[in-house]
């Protein structure tokens, strides 16, 4: 396949164009992260982008170079959320009407804030994947003009208008992919503008499509799907795409969900930013990168996360972190041993958010009952000096599972 639609003259069509309709977002230098990665961190935050995402600049720039005629048909796109808000945001600037097929598992948040954008919504399927199918089904019946969310030169073409923004100074571009839309236009046109940029892909261990498709040398399809960054959940790259994504793409790093647990808690913390599953691949990649000491960049593509997610997303991270943990001791059944109990977490500065009190857990009950306690801690360290007073108390500590804390 040649590839010579992407051009550079393309591209900055693209930015001269998205750039009417886009918030600006410039580079975000993270002192928390440099330090922790040896490198000097900056964020691209396209969480912050109009609609929540970096999806608006390629159905934007698509949507301008569409017929009058293929307008007047209507659109129809099928999304998991961020491309669906960009194609109903960029459709009501240009007065078209959208329809836009989501997976049922869609977060309620993405499912309103498209339907507030004026988009007709249709649920259908479980995965992307299942949902873009039936979109092509609506499409050939009622004659709607299709606007792929990645799989489109043009798409990625208005997606790559983010390299323009950031390319002049930074050599290593870490990019999320999931179809491969964002990360053909953003390599592509890093490739164009200075052929030294490395640029690293990241995508879910759980929907490693690209990875699997660069080490079989062709389009591939994995064969299922498990991953909590759902705007990043596909099955199959885009096959117009992949050509790019072979010439200019440096590296794929992969990333497991409990990575993005932790660094949702990190950005949070740090940065006081919500930046969603998808967008945090490139946050949890950084402790994955080889060298030290060069500028790197990650792009945050989207902060669309409803607070149901959050609550688990922090929920886990605080667990995975030992900042919250479960500790079960059998006491006997006698007055002033809870108020013993309490009272050594006290002084080293436990602080109980829930406690089970059983004294059913025995069927001799003189023989003790079960006490399970769940704290905060400042860390895996503190959760150590805790169980070990209780160890040197006499108490036999369990540690035990931690669930449902907030939810």
């Amino acid at each position: 396949m040649e590839m010579k639609e992407l051009t550079l003259e393309k591209f900055e069509e693209a930015s001269e164009i998205v750039e009417k309709v886009t918030q600006e977002t410039k580079l975000i230098f993270s002192e928390y992260f440099s330090s922790l990665s040896g490198n000097k961190v900056y964020f691209k935050p396209e969480n912050m982008q109009r609609t929540g995402a970096y999806k608006v600049r390629g159905a934007y720039y698509k949507i301008s170079q569409l017929s009058d005629q293929e307008k007047e048909k209507g659109l129809i796109t099928a999304s998991a959320g961020n491309h669906a808000q960009g194609v109903a945001y960029a459709a009501r600037l240009a007065g078209v009407k959208a329809t836009v097929v989501m997976p049922v598992t869609t977060p309620l948040i993405k499912v309103n804030r498209t339907k507030s954008l004026g988009a007709d919504v249709v649920l259908s399927g479980n995965v992307f994947d299942e949902a873009c199918a039936h979109a092509y089904e609506l499409a050939e019946e009622h004659g709607y003009t299709f606007v792929h969310p990645f799989n489109d030169l043009q798409i990625a073409t208005g997606q790559g208008s983010i390299a323009m923004e950031i390319i002049k100074e930074l050599p290593y571009i870490l990019v999320p992919v999931g179809g491969g839309g964002l990360c053909t236009g953003v390599s592509t046109l890093a490739k164009l503008l200075n052929p030294k940029v490395k640029v690293i892909a990241v995508e879910p261990a759980g929907a490693a499509c690209l990875k699997a498709s660069l080490e079989a040398g062709k389009v591939v399809s994995v064969p299922a799907i498990n991953t909590i960054a759902d705007g990043t959940a596909v099955q199959t790259p885009g096959d117009k795409l992949f050509p790019y994504l072979q010439a200019n793409v440096d590296e794929v790093i992969t990333i497991e969900d409990s990575e993005l647990t932790l660094s949702f808690l990190d950005m949070a913390e740090n940065h006081k930013m919500i930046v969603e599953n998808s967008g945090l691949l490139t946050v949890a990649a950084l402790k994955h990168l080889d060298f030290k000491g060069k500028k790197v960049v990650s792009v945050l593509s989207g902060g669309n996360m409803d607070v149901l997610t959050m609550a688990t997303v922090v929920q886990n991270g605080l667990i995975l972190r030992d900042r919250i943990f479960t500790v079960s001791v059998m006491l006997p059944d006698k007055p002033g041993q809870l108020a013993d109990v309490s009272a050594l977490i006290a002084k080293l500065q436990g602080n109980v958010i829930k406690l089970d009190h059983n004294v059913f857990a025995n069927v001799n009950r003189s023989a003790g009952v079960l006490l399970t306690i769940t704290m905060e801690t400042f860390g895996t360290e503190h959760k150590k000096q805790i169980l070990q007073a209780l160890e040197d108390a006499g108490y036999a500590p369990s540690a035990e599972r931690t669930s449902r804390i907030y939810m």
